[in-house]
């Protein structure tokens, strides 16, 4: 053993000795030496001026990760972030805990939230002035009321006397202020999660799920319903919803396994708003508020295009919004630009295209009717 240790080491030591010409060319080839790369010179970095950073910086609410709420202000960020405004997206828990937290935290400026909710706390809290606390900036996109039940149950009015499962932050809000206004009576359960929430329609332990997400809902889109024993209910425009809801609808392009093939379901929709507190003028939160809808106001056109989320192509800095008063430096910012307003003219392009010689006649239904329509001719152009 020993031995052949020792013939190993001297046929080592004697290849190690050869010259290179001697050796076999594979072996030579192995030995290629690498060119060294020039190694990249990126400088010193200094740290910013700490009053600056806070002075420049501005929190928005969002929602859960995941949903449309959380990319939008992942989005808000990617473009108005600059040497003197930083966009800090938060994780919320949905719109009406955002209400509380912008009433009663102290570091946030702005967040997301449904319209609808000052209808919600005048209803469920002892605040009805929550509208005159906060004001809005602009509308983000649309939300639609989404409601999964058996096809025994058509409509929303046939939910009188039903279990229905909204939960508290994707859904009860807008159960609470949509079966107020039509004077339905139900057994409403806001406790449970979405997705539990929902398990028990499919378990038969409850009636409907009824959510207010925008379309199209991936957790909607994907339930099983190969026996078809599941579909959208209708909700037919009424009256009584025309300040807090737009008609909308849901196709067989959606939501193929809830809706037969062609055929479209009846439902409503509202409006996601960018909301503030309502800081007295020319403070320090209102001026970061102020230099924050100077760029985002700006830049909207760049939020329509790629790589950022389709739902902005619903979003509208002119909207008014029923029950709600403007951000001042908002209407500010709108009246100083209003003959630019790329909105304004296309309203006036889709009237022209839907009956534009009648528009001076139309009546209030007429108009809620044609504004919810312009919404969808206007998403699919841009």
């Amino acid at each position: 053993m020993m031995n052949t240790i020792s013939h190993w080491i001297a046929a080592c030591c004697l290849v190690a000795l050869m010259p290179q010409s001697a050796l076999p060319q594979a072996t030579v080839a192995t030995r290629t030496t690498v060119p060294a790369q020039a190694t990249p010179s990126f400088g010193k970095w200094t740290l910013p001026n700490r009053d600056k950073v806070n002075d420049g910086t501005v929190t928005v609410l969002t929602a859960p990760a995941g949903g449309v709420m959380a990319v939008l202000g992942s989005d808000l960020a990617r473009v108005l972030d600059s040497e003197n405004l930083r966009v800090l997206p938060v994780i919320g828990k949905g719109p009406v805990q955002t209400v509380v937290d912008l009433l009663y935290l102290r570091s946030m400026d702005m967040g997301m939230v449904s319209s609808e909710v000052t209808e919600f706390f005048k209803l469920q809290y002892d605040t009805p002035d929550i509208a005159n606390r906060l004001r809005y900036i602009a509308k983000l996109y649309n939300y639609e009321i989404h409601i999964v039940a058996p096809t025994s149950i058509k409509t929303i009015y046939d939910l009188a006397g039903k279990k229905i499962m909204a939960p508290k932050d994707v859904g009860f809000y807008a159960t609470r202020a949509i079966f107020s206004r039509l004077n339905i009576s139900a057994d409403v359960d806001y406790q449970t999660d979405d997705l539990l929430a929902l398990q028990k329609v499919i378990n038969g332990e409850a009636d409907a799920w009824m959510v207010a997400p925008g379309k199209v809902m991936p957790i909607a889109r994907n339930i099983k319903n190969d026996d078809g024993k599941l579909h959208f209910v209708s909700i037919p425009y009424d009256p009584r919803l025309k300040d807090l809801y737009l008609p909308s609808k849901f196709t067989s392009d959606e939501y193929p396994n809830l809706v037969p093939a062609g055929e479209t379901v009846p439902t409503i929709s509202g409006s996601v708003l960018l909301v503030s507190y309502n800081w007295p003028e020319n403070t320090d939160r209102y001026n970061r508020v102020a230099r924050f809808v100077d760029s985002f106001f700006s830049k909207i056109d760049e939020f329509y295009q790629p790589p950022r989320s389709p739902k902005w192509k619903e979003s509208s800095i002119t909207a008014d919004i029923p029950g709600w008063i403007r951000f001042k430096a908002a209407q500010e910012w709108i009246d100083r630009n209003r003959g630019d307003s790329k909105e304004a003219n296309e309203f006036k392009e889709f009237l022209a295209e839907h009956g534009g010689a009648r528009r001076n006649d139309l009546s209030s239904d007429e108009v809620v009717r044609l504004y919810g329509e312009f919404t969808e001719w206007n998403r699919t152009r841009k």
